[in-house]
């Protein structure tokens, strides 16, 4: 039996009838022949409403007595037991009374929908933790109940029901929302023009996020990565380097242009050894970032068009600012830079090369000390390197053959070695090794043009020559790993910097699901899942779907048991879950 669905019709404001919109939902699936209970509402004396309540089973309230009063509420386990294929709920964000054995309305819902029940229910968005106290500085009136955002984040289906403040405000009137002795309070105060407006852009901006999630789960699902234009999204890209401040005061022009556009700063965490920016500089370009209202998110590649692009498409940007190449006119001919790269490679994302005071200066020198980082590409050079050097060199001295003697020879193929070691590591280094061997045999040592060695001590220095480039290579090798893994190290380390700093700084109303986001998109996952394990005391099931639940997902379709990803964690003893699905984390 699978988890109920959970449909909520959100309101802009009380009254604007969502109460009205669950109710005659429930009837249209009744007319059809869904079996439909009602297990809480709240008509509000309201006649139009409480007539669709006719011939409709309503499942009875159990009594609760607290302080000497009796109070009516949910009966949660009737619901279950009755089992239907649809409860209707009012009121997702109602206090439960002392001694329930819940304490709120949508843990009931939970309840329910754990049962394999599907539920409708009702929230106004004054209700939600992440508004309330905008709620309270808009309207001067707090409000004591509240549902978290998460839980209506994950209903299946999130409708709104609007009205506009006018038409709201002659539903006043007419007695459609309240008593008639209440009216005059109600448009005098809760209900003027200004909270109204104010509480329906609230209502259409949350909404609007959760649609924002929808449309990012679909994009997932189908493994779409070309840019939908639903949303402007300005993205600029941050090295650390002094140009930072210029890119992001410009990107947040150009996102202010458009009301509702998001500005996002990205930073490339090099994990090949190259020297990564200065903390210190990414921490100021951030705090100005954050100031300007937007966020600031940090990947990990060895490939900075790669991975800006990558990022760019996960999060459907439409613009992408980068600053102009730093690099001399000399290092641009040899490559064209990471702006012109990205730009090539946008599609139909705009990309803004913005020029600065350092474009075209040149890099520092000390930005140009790398690791001993040796990533593809430069592996594949390193045999270029070694198929072109070593024909050289060996035309070069076949035709100096009087000057140098084959000791002179085997060290000059020896240091070209080491050059290719350096370069390109260690297969490359053996490839020149054996191949130079071959060469100063059959050129430089008697009898020449031949694969054959007639002197004994010929034989011991083309040995020497070999297990000399061996070494080298091998050590060159060694290095290499060792510094990837201190710089991958190192790209993680300041994720989890940037990661703890989200945590610290609290900006978010769902840490756990921002958490998760941010890991999702820093290694460009396609899921990220949280399970918490449904039966603690089966350890036998922790492969079973059945034995876990979703606690949070991000991306695409959540996975339900560890085994569906490519890698998970367990936490917690086991009682957690963190399960990846997406491409290898490095």
């Amino acid at each position: 039996m699978g988890r109920g669905r959970l449909r909520v019709y959100l309101g802009a404001a009380p009254g604007v009838g969502k109460t009205f919109a669950m109710l005659s939902e429930g009837r249209r699936r009744l007319d059809r022949g869904t079996d439909v209970v009602v297990g809480y509402v709240e008509t509000h004396g309201r006649p139009r409403t409480a007539e669709l309540l006719d011939g409709m089973e309503v499942v009875p309230r159990r009594t609760v007595e607290y302080r000497g009063t009796a109070f009516t509420e949910l009966d949660t386990d009737a619901v279950i037991a009755r089992r239907p294929r649809v409860a209707l709920v009012d009121e997702l964000a109602h206090t439960n009374v002392p001694g329930s054995a819940r304490a709120k309305r949508w843990q009931d819902v939970q309840a329910i929908l754990d049962a394999g029940i599907d539920v409708v229910s009702t929230v106004n968005v004054q209700h939600l933790e992440s508004v309330n106290d905008v709620v309270e500085r808009i309207t001067g009136v707090p409000q004591r109940e509240t549902v978290p955002d998460e839980v209506v984040r994950r209903a299946d289906q999130v409708e709104l029901v609007d009205m506009t403040p006018e038409a709201l405000r002659r539903r006043m009137a007419h007695g459609n929302v309240y008593a008639p002795e209440r009216i005059d309070a109600a448009l005098g105060n809760y209900f003027r023009i200004g909270n109204l407006t104010a509480l329906r852009e609230l209502a259409l901006l949350w909404l609007a996020d959760k649609v924002d999630d929808q449309l990012d789960r679909y994009r997932a699902d189908h493994e779409i990565r070309r840019t939908w234009e639903a949303r402007e999204r300005v993205v600029v890209a941050l090295t650390g380097g002094p140009e930072g401040d210029t890119l992001i005061r410009r990107a947040a022009r150009i996102a202010a242009r458009t009301k509702g556009a998001d500005l996002l700063a990205v930073h490339v965490a090099r994990d090949d050894g190259l020297t990564g920016a200065a903390p210190a500089a990414l921490a100021r370009q951030r705090t100005l970032v954050e100031s300007l209202g937007g966020s600031y998110h940090q990947v990990v590649g060895a490939n900075v068009p790669d991975a800006l692009l990558d990022f760019a498409r996960g999060v459907n940007a439409t613009q992408l600012v980068l600053g102009a190449s730093r690099r001399g006119r000399v290092a641009q001919v040899f490559s064209r830079g990471v702006g012109v790269t990205t730009a090539a490679r946008s599609g139909a994302i705009d990309v803004h090369l913005v020029t600065h005071e350092e474009a075209g200066q040149g890099r520092r020198w000390k930005a140009l000390r790398t690791a001993w980082g040796v990533p593809r590409q430069r592996r594949r050079a390193g045999f270029a390197l070694a198929a072109v050097l070593f024909p050289l060199l060996t035309f070069a001295l076949d035709r100096t053959r009087a000057e140098f003697s084959l000791a002179g020879d085997i060290l000059l193929f020896q240091a070209a070695v080491v050059g290719v070691a350096l370069f390109g590591g260690f297969w490359p280094a053996l490839f020149a090794a054996v191949g130079g061997s071959l060469l100063l045999n059959y050129y430089f040592t008697p009898p020449f043009h031949e694969f054959t060695v007639h002197e004994p001590e010929n034989i011991l220095q083309l040995a020497v020559y070999v297990v000399v480039g061996l070494t080298v290579s091998t050590v060159v090798d060694v290095t290499a790993r060792r510094g990837r893994e201190a710089a991958a190290a190192r790209a993680d380390a300041e994720v989890l910097s940037t990661l703890a700093g989200d945590i610290l700084r609290g900006g978010d109303d769902r840490p756990l699901t921002a958490i998760l986001e941010r890991l999702r998109e820093t290694y460009a996952l396609t899921t990220v899942t949280l399970l918490e394990r449904a039966a603690p005391d089966n350890p036998d099931g922790a492969r079973d779907p059945a034995a876990w639940t979703v606690a949070a997902s991000v991306g695409g379709e959540p996975c339900t048991a560890p085994d569906e990803g490519e890698a998970d964690v367990l936490l917690d003893d086991g009682a957690l879950a963190l399960v990846l699905r997406g491409r290898t984390l490095p």
